[in-house]
């Protein structure tokens, strides 16, 4: 029976999709068809309804519009340039000095931001002209400015991190903050080493090594910004707020800034707060229908067939996580992360831990996974924002894309079969 309903959800998903039905409504609208199998139409319409309304009905989903805000108003409050110009101080003169910016610019502010769309077009839009007015390709410049936005996703605080508790059944939001540092800094340090030897084979030139006055002035330019991390992080994990709590203090710390820094004005608060609904709108009716959707798979008992056919397959953990690696890969390249995340856990999360996988290790795995699907064609969000801002088509920045991509999955395969290096930390901090 299962088949049968596994074949209705994929097929009629695919069908609303290829009908450019709006992602959340085509999840919304898989699930309700699913769930006819087994139910007349009427409750299964209110059984919908009900699953999207109480799904939404969670002090820990407050958090994500918090941030949101938080995210939009840096992205004016000129702390994008401040971070800009102290990256350029500690690696300017380096080989490839300029793409080190980009990338850390774009960690710091994705981290700040919890938003790769907010590092792209942010830290795209100053890194892009200045590095093609140094020399460098546009297109290498965009696929840096593509893949590093990403970083943020698993350097905290993180949106998408919040969602995996949520979808979990409740892993611990601070241990999983804490353990994406490594893992979202191991990956950047790759992209740096890609960017060095590019720079290095294409000539490209570096900056002058800044005075250590210069150096100090640019430090005390970004300090308050770079605090935010230390403010949120610190305060969650040890225990003085939660990441909700944590989530509005970011939006008043970095309103304080903006004004300070007078790059905001009261004026301005009117058309930040309507894109922050916008795009709280957005996300939150995907959580409702995604999380609507998983019910229906465990309702009908999807997950436990799909893991039950996974586990036949073989017991090796290996072989199962390079197939379930291989499949959220996939997924990435067609699928949002947050849909991808709220549909998916429920159904590997189970696998995982059969095989004896910490919930806080898959999680950045999988986060990781659905990363490289962000900047993949041909439907990455932050592949299309990273051309868009760079003003260049797909085609021109997929050659200088391939090296990036390759070095990612490397650091996904450390990061799968390296549990460590996500777990040390949270085990220092006793928060597993």
């Amino acid at each position: 029976m299962a088949f049968t309903e596994v074949l209705i959800l994929v097929f009629s998903f695919l069908i609303f999709l290829s009908l450019r039905v709006p992602i959340a409504w085509a999840i919304g609208l898989a699930g309700l068809f699913t769930l006819l199998v087994s139910m007349p139409f009427l409750p299964s319409v209110t059984t919908m309804a009900q699953r999207m309304a109480t799904s939404l009905d969670s002090f820990t989903l407050t958090a994500i519009p918090f941030f949101i805000l938080a995210g939009q108003i840096m992205n004016r409050g000129g702390i994008a340039v401040r971070l800009i110009n102290f990256a350029k101080a500690i690696v300017g003169p380096l080989p490839g000095g300029l793409a080190f910016v980009n990338i850390i610019s774009c960690m710091l502010f994705g981290a700040i931001s919890g938003s790769a769309a907010a590092a792209a077009s942010a830290i795209g839009g100053f890194m892009n002209p200045m590095m093609e007015k140094e020399g460098y390709s546009k297109p290498f410049s965009a696929a840096i400015n593509i893949t590093s936005a990403t970083t943020g996703l698993i350097i905290p605080p993180s949106n998408v991190l919040i969602v995996y508790s949520l979808a979990s059944g409740g892993v611990s939001i601070a241990a999983l903050f804490i353990a994406g540092y490594i893992p979202g800094i191991l990956l950047g340090l790759a992209l740096m080493l890609v960017a060095a030897v590019y720079s290095i084979i294409k000539k490209y030139p570096t900056d002058k090594l800044v005075s250590v006055k210069e150096f100090f002035k640019r430090l005390v330019a970004a300090f308050p910004s770079l605090m935010l991390l230390v403010v949120v992080i610190g305060g969650i994990v040890i225990g003085m707020f939660t990441a909700t709590e944590a989530s509005a203090i970011a939006v008043v710390y970095t309103l304080i800034l903006g004004f300070v820094y007078k790059e905001i004005k009261i004026k301005d608060i009117p058309s930040i707060l309507l894109e922050t609904t916008k795009t709280s709108a957005i996300v939150l009716v995907l959580v409702a229908t995604s999380i609507a959707m998983s019910w229906v798979m465990s309702y009908e008992n999807i997950p436990q067939e799909i893991s039950n056919a996974l586990l036949s397959v073989s017991d090796n953990p290996i072989v199962i996580l390079i197939f379930i690696n291989l499949i959220l890969l996939f997924v990435g390249v067609f699928m949002d992360m947050t849909p991808a995340v709220l549909i998916f856990t429920p159904i590997f999360l189970p696998v995982v831990i059969t095989l004896g996988m910490d919930p806080i290790h898959f999680g950045i795995i999988m986060i990781l996974n659905l990363c490289i699907g962000l900047c993949t064609p041909p439907v990455g969000s932050v592949l299309f924002i990273g051309c868009s801002v760079a003003q260049l088509k797909i085609q021109q920045v997929v050659k200088p894309l391939i090296p990036l991509f390759v070095v990612m999955i490397i650091v996904l395969v450390i990061i799968t079969y390296f549990p460590n290096i996500t777990l040390w930390l949270p085990k220092v901090f006793d928060l597993m």
